[in-house]
């Protein structure tokens, strides 16, 4: 058997996936997601935003862990609409649950507080929604 020889990039911190997420649910990020389907430039700026906050993560990078957390909630919350299953839970699914909760729903964008990692509420409200994630790009893996 032959070994990929293709370079990983290293796994993201606990912090920094809050922090991702914490852009993620900002109006104006949500806002671009929702309007547009090719959201290059949008994954861009959300990469920019994060080097701004310290982290060195290209757009790529930013959109193939966005989607992995996205499908990872979507999986879970799927499964918990199941009867007679054990309700399952995924890493960051609270946050997760802030955003993309239900299509429809009133919920307030998260904020993490850069002093202690704390996500908390902010007092503007949004609608949130699902996206479509394209599974063929995905790993199972978070």
């Amino acid at each position: 058997m032959q070994s990929q020889n293709r370079k990983r990039a290293p796994a993201w911190t606990e912090r920094e996936v809050l922090d991702l997420i914490a852009v993620w649910g900002e109006e104006s990020v949500l806002s671009e997601l929702r309007s547009k389907r090719r959201n290059a430039k949008t994954f861009q700026k959300i990469s920019e935003t994060m080097r701004d906050r310290g982290y060195s993560m290209d757009a790529t990078q930013c959109c193939v862990k966005f989607k992995l957390r996205q499908k990872a909630y979507q999986k879970t919350k799927e499964s918990n609409r199941r009867s007679g299953t054990q309700p399952q839970t995924c890493r960051f699914y609270a946050e997760l649950h802030e955003i993309l909760g239900g299509a429809g729903t009133t919920i307030s964008p998260l904020s993490v507080d850069s002093n202690n990692g704390v996500l908390s509420a902010m007092p503007e409200d949004f609608a949130d929604r699902a996206d479509d994630a394209d599974e063929d790009e995905l790993e199972e893996s978070t």
